[in-house]
């Protein structure tokens, strides 16, 4: 696979990566297997793709504990290993809460280094900004992690402009890492030209619309009733039939390409930015060989124009 720099500083890697957080959470969680997502972790570094990306949160917890298991010996030393904190279990029926405590961080990235089985992360991010603690002290804690070697660079997630300002000037900011995909664009506006300008990688995640823009999803049915999806409202059924039109502009590029429709989904974001590296999830051997191949579909200026001019999707992202 081709490959870019995390950032105008950072470490060499595969210009796509691969996101863990289904492999234990959220999606179709009766289709668990971790031996074969140990594996894909594993062909993952075989393929290029070198950013692995988990977090605390994903299980809670197991997630990680997963990633530790397929990174060990010379698969740890292949891998650019990312982890995130900031979100925790929520209580009174919320799935999620957050927590950018200083104590929270410092607590936290000891309990993720020991569930991943290394003394230090590549890459460790503010999952959430907390909104009752100020991200110059949240910041703070995580540039500790970094000058104890625990962490090798720091990175923020879903930020706005303001806020990656806010943290630069306590440390620098590795990376921001924010949904992307031609059915949610919002970071193209502000976020997304900013990393550019200042050589910080942007890691879109969601890349293929949470698997929507591969043509997976023909109707709401296609959507197991336990799979986080199925609530979420770019997936009702309405909304999904709208969406549609999406997905069929993307088969028709792909058809002229020889290529899928999640190859040129990714493509189109790779074709965002030098630092872009989008890190689609799977835990299916053959759509990690399909999501790498993305890096060798070359969209024209005229493909990216169709789908540039894709209306936007119906449905609020959450």
């Amino acid at each position: 696979m081709r490959t870019t720099t995390l950032g105008s500083g950072g470490p060499e890697v595969g210009v796509v990566g691969l996101g863990c957080m289904g492999m234990t959470w959220a999606y179709d969680p009766n289709g668990r297997d971790d031996s074969t997502s140990v594996e894909v972790i594993r062909a993952a570094l075989d393929l290029g793709s070198t950013l692995i990306d988990t977090a605390d949160i994903y299980g809670p917890y197991d997630n990680e504990e997963l990633v530790g298991k397929a990174l060990t010996g010379e698969f740890r030393e292949r891998a650019v290993l990312a982890t995130k904190v900031g979100l925790v279990p929520g209580t009174g029926g919320a799935r999620v809460g957050n927590d950018g405590r200083p104590e929270h961080v410092r607590r936290s990235i000891d309990d993720s280094l020991r569930r991943l089985g290394t003394d230090h992360v590549d890459l460790y991010q503010l999952h959430r900004v907390d909104p009752a603690v100020p991200i110059e002290e949240t910041w703070g804690a995580l540039a500790e992690a970094v000058q104890a070697g625990k962490a090798l660079r720091i990175g923020l997630s879903e930020v706005t402009v303001e806020q990656i300002e806010r943290a630069r000037a306590v440390h620098p900011v590795a990376s921001v890492q924010s949904e992307l995909s031609l059915w949610t664009r919002d970071a193209l506006d502000e976020v997304l030209p900013y990393t550019e300008e200042h050589g910080i990688a942007f890691l879109p995640f969601s890349p293929l619309g949470r698997g929507f823009l591969t043509g997976r999803f023909a109707s709401a049915e296609d959507i197991p009733a336990d799979d986080w999806r199925s609530n979420l409202p770019r997936f009702q059924a309405d909304a999904l039939a709208a969406n549609l039109a999406l997905v069929e502009k993307v088969k028709e590029i792909a058809a002229r390409h020889g290529a899928t429709p999640a190859q040129v989904a990714l493509a189109w974001v790779l074709a965002q930015g030098r630092y872009v590296v989008p890190i689609p999830g799977t835990k299916t051997p053959k759509y990690l060989a399909d999501n790498a191949g993305s890096a060798d579909v070359r969209l024209t200026a005229a493909d990216l124009a169709e789908l540039d001019a894709l209306p936007p999707a119906v449905g609020s992202r959450y």
